[in-house]
């Protein structure tokens, strides 16, 4: 039998997958985590993929993998798609796409499949993502091909010895180091909320907490002043704030097939952490670093969402994001509440709010009442040479 390898999450499409395949092909499963998995439920999943028939089942652990090549540039660049969602999903499907792609060339597999259905992003992100990498592994998508309903899928595997309980949940839950995502069917509407049941954590605090972060060079180093690798310290973080529910949206997107899609989320950490060193960079990086990082960082993150995570120009950007963190050093301070935060300030000793300088509105201390006047007069040239050739 012919080797395939099977990205595998455990829920109803890739069981399906899993059992159907086979039956044809010599199945080795595969999850990949990049945060949010137990050690329990890991276990479970591996249970679960033996039943369904593969014949090996592995887990990658790609929690450092996905911040390193992936969050800690999300940070830098302070992305959040349409001002709000900060990728959380999207960004975790790259590098599963990466590790599961790299894994079936290490075996000699000939083929590799997944779940994904022909309405979502998902297939477009793991399919270019394996055409690119491994053009000669031929991808199967059996969900996707013969356009299964989820009780044809149910019946299929009953018929076959998996009676498991397969009721779809009210609301579907994918959790990672940069977030949760939430779905329901509210979320297929564009007037209904999700109710506050639905977000996996709920409101156990009520007074308000301090909270200091410490940044180097733009990656989060400690929390209160404990260090830590940066992907620990963001479920730190996690942990500290989902107590107060904060981080709850929806988010309402562009998806790569041309459709609006509409997804709750929650992450705490990753907007907590990107306000935080926004505000850092507000204070130590030039008015024209901010611009360009802007723009840059909107590219960014929309290639990222699109799956042109391997374009070239995405490690251009990295590099510029990268150079850009040189100063980005210091404490910021937050404070946590119900359902929100405040980020407070900040202390470095990169903070261009320098007062030997002056302070703004209030003293001038490097420059002249007579340098002002000279430099406003000369600043405004263009603007009155225009009015006045054009006055007519």
């Amino acid at each position: 039998m012919k080797k395939l390898v099977i990205a595998y999450s455990g829920g109803l499409d890739t069981s399906y997958c899993a059992v159907s395949l086979s039956k044809e092909y010599d199945v080795h499963a595969v999850s990949v985590n990049t945060g949010g998995f137990t050690k329990e439920e890991i276990s479970h999943i591996e249970s679960n993929a033996y039943k369904m028939g593969v014949t090996t089942y592995k887990n990658i652990d790609a929690v450092a993998t996905f911040y390193q090549k992936v969050v800690k540039y999300l940070i830098f660049g302070n992305v959040l798609k349409n001002n709000s969602y900060p990728l959380s999903v999207s960004a975790e499907r790259i590098i599963q796409a990466i590790e599961i792609i790299e894994y079936a060339k290490s075996i000699d597999a000939e083929y590799i499949a997944h779940g994904s259905t022909g309405a979502g992003n998902d297939q477009v992100r793991f399919d270019m993502i394996f055409q690119t990498l491994a053009p000669n592994i031929k991808i199967i998508t059996p969900i996707r091909d013969e356009k299964l309903t989820r009780q044809q899928e149910i019946d299929y595997l009953k018929e076959n010895g998996i009676d498991m309980n397969w009721e779809k949940a009210k609301y579907s839950i994918n959790k990672g180091l940069w977030g949760t995502s939430v779905g329901g069917a509210e979320t297929l509407t564009s007037e209904k909320p999700l109710p506050s049941e639905a977000y996996p954590s709920q409101l156990k605090h009520t007074d308000e907490e301090k909270v200091k972060l410490t940044f180097d060079k733009g990656e989060l180093t400690a929390v209160n002043g404990v260090e830590n690798d940066p992907e620990i310290n963001i479920e730190v973080l996690n942990t500290l704030a989902s107590v107060y529910a904060i981080g709850r949206d929806i988010h309402v997107g562009d998806t790569i097939v041309g459709i609006k899609g509409r997804v709750g989320f929650e992450a705490a950490a990753a907007l907590i952490t990107i306000k935080a060193h926004h505000l850092l960079e507000k204070h130590t990086l030039t008015k024209w670093q901010l611009q360009h990082k802007e723009y840059l960082s909107s590219f960014y993150g929309m290639h990222l969402h699109e799956g042109q995570y391997l374009d070239p120009v995405m490690r251009n950007i990295e590099a510029f994001l990268q150079s850009s963190q040189d100063k980005v050093t210091g404490d910021v301070f937050v404070t946590l509440k119900p359902y929100h935060f405040s980020v407070d300030g900040i202390k470095s000793n990169h903070d261009l709010m320098s007062a030997k300088f002056g302070s703004y509105g209030e003293e001038n201390k490097a420059w002249t009442a007579d340098d002002a006047k000279g430099f406003i007069k000369i600043l405004g040239n263009q603007n009155k040479i225009y009015q006045q050739v054009n006055s007519k």
